[in-house]
């Protein structure tokens, strides 16, 4: 494990951007980019797009600022290059971004309010790549629908089994067990999720990282945050506008973002380099003061 990568994503003032649009989403973040369905003949050219408007982000200005700690990528942009260097290199070597990978292939239907990862034999494959390509870590989402507490220890079970697996490649889990913001009962599920989550964090003997929906209850997961097996916690947007979450982020000290949606805000494909720019550059700014608050 690279040690510089280590201290940076245990100590480092900024960031995690979320760059890891999967098939499922695709469609909508280049609608949102200002790109339809007809911009597209099929999936591949569908990915080249998204990975068009990823290297866009990466190559701004804003990315080179020091504001990034980490960055999230979807698997084909792994394998994929900016400038001729493979994508995880171009961040750490030139803009010292420590590179994360999406390792979940989506999820399954609705069972006892949550929504458990689909079962995914090719994971020791895909992390043996994942070092190959120098990716520090990995990301992986489920979803809390309700607050029923089979489901959600079915959930942080299902997400602490992937994370030991991925720990045994010398990569850093971030652990995503994502409370929808419109969950009926999202303060009782979030109570069970942390009670659920201290367990396993007690039966670890490596540190992992925890990305979590912003917190009814602010500072909820202080326990979580200040645990020796905790590297870092971050906080996805999750629906909410970038000026909402940046506001909640703000409440809840030791959070530091992990934006998608809200961080490619306000951009779009029909933008000249200076509007995309001085766009993102914003949105970097803001989320990043809202991190280190």
């Amino acid at each position: 494990m690279n040690q510089k990568q280590l201290e940076q994503m245990k100590n480092g003032r900024g960031f995690v951007g979320a760059l890891d649009q999967s098939g499922g989403s695709t469609p909508k973040a280049l609608k949102a980019y200002g790109l339809t369905e007809d911009a597209w003949k099929n999936e591949d050219e569908m990915f080249d797009l998204i990975h068009q408007m990823r290297t866009r982000m990466i190559k701004s200005p804003a990315f080179a600022t020091g504001k990034l700690v980490g960055v999230i990528l979807f698997e084909r942009t792994m394998r994929g290059q900016i400038d001729g260097m493979n994508t995880a290199d171009y961040l750490w070597e030139k803009l010292s971004i420590v590179p994360f990978l999406k390792v979940d292939k989506g999820l399954q239907e609705l069972q006892d309010g949550v929504q458990l990862m689909k079962p995914f034999p090719g994971l020791d494959d895909l992390l043996n790549d994942a070092t190959k390509y120098h990716i520090f870590g990995t990301k992986m989402r489920s979803v809390i629908k309700e607050a029923n507490e089979k489901g959600i220890k079915a959930i942080v079970d299902q997400q602490f089994e992937w994370g030991k697996q991925i720990l045994a490649h010398d990569l850093v889990p971030i652990l995503e067990p994502e409370v929808d913001i419109h969950c009926p009962d999202k303060a009782e599920a979030e109570q069970i999720l942390k009670r659920e989550i201290l367990a396993h964090l007690d039966k670890l003997d490596r540190p992992v990282m925890l990305k979590i929906t912003l917190p009814t209850e602010d500072n909820l997961y202080k326990e979580v945050i200040e645990h020796p097996n905790m590297l870092r916690v971050v906080a996805l947007s999750g629906g909410y506008s970038r000026e909402h979450a940046n506001e909640l982020l703000a409440r809840n000290k030791g959070v530091i973002a992990s934006f998608s949606r809200a961080l490619a805000e306000g951009l779009s494909a029909q933008q000249s380099d200076e509007e995309f720019n001085a766009t993102i550059e914003k949105s970097v700014d803001d989320v990043y003061q809202a991190s280190i608050k």
